[in-house]
């Protein structure tokens, strides 16, 4: 695709926007996309990486390959982002990425149902009947619990993603979400499972003056010691943030 600028042009644009407007950056990100011809800041994003792609030497490999690369049977990473930065699909190319490379995807969600997920699937240029390692589940029950319970069996280097992390205790009878994180943790140390958590980030991020996010701006509505994960992985403005060291 054709831009009018480079990428690092149209987010000083988006950022100027924001300031001039007072809308959140994401908002203004969508509305620069949109003055290119795109509807959203992630879709043009996926195209231009795409495009770069295709550009680039055949064995070099894109952020996400990078990202999956990275993590390690028994690892649990914290993906956050601001809405519609494409965390979500992110998560889901994880678990493609996983499938692979011959090991199932297990995509367990309390805000989309089948027909969303779908939805992602098409998002990412994908057909969802294609892997057969792929499981969904959206029930209402999802917490530390149902998931250990759904995943007896599982094989090793299965990845899991659980979406998202800030509803596995919205219901009360639920333990709190610091208990179910080590449960979740222990039993992925043990059954060498990869967990990726999508996680939001406060609307406060909006309001700062930084490009990037960090762990003080996860959204924490109840107590979490975030350095449980073994990893983090923050999006923001198409750019993915990684830290391989603990949090």
């Amino acid at each position: 695709m054709t831009l009018s600028a480079p990428i690092f042009v149209l987010k000083g644009r988006a950022k100027s926007l924001a300031r001039e407007t007072g809308i959140p950056l994401h908002q203004a990100l969508d509305q620069i996309a949109r003055d290119e011809g795109v509807a959203a800041w992630s879709l043009l994003m996926s195209r231009h990486s795409r495009d770069a792609d295709m550009s680039q030497d055949a064995s070099s490999q894109d952020p996400d390959e990078r990202l999956y690369q990275s993590l390690e049977p028994g690892d649990l990473l914290l993906l956050a982002a601001r809405p519609r930065q494409g965390k979500t699909l992110l998560g889901l190319k994880l678990a493609i990425l996983a499938m692979r490379s011959g090991h199932p995807g297990v995509f367990f969600s309390l805000e989309y149902n089948e027909s969303d997920i779908d939805g992602r699937f098409v998002g990412l240029g994908e057909d969802r009947s294609a892997f057969r390692l792929f499981e969904f589940d959206d029930s209402d029950d999802i917490s530390a619990d149902y998931v250990i319970e759904r995943l007896a069996t599982a094989v090793p280097g299965t990845m899991v993603v659980i979406d998202y992390l800030q509803l596995l205790d919205q219901k009360r009878s639920n333990p709190p979400v610091m208990a179910q994180i080590k449960q979740l943790k222990a039993f992925a140390a043990a059954r060498r499972l990869i967990m990726v958590f999508i996680s939001q980030v406060d609307r406060a991020y909006d309001r700062s003056d930084r490009s990037r996010p960090g762990l003080d701006d996860v959204r924490l509505p109840n107590p979490l010691d975030l350095s449980l994960f073994d990893k983090t992985c923050f999006v923001a403005c198409g750019e993915l943030i990684f830290d391989s060291s603990a949090a």
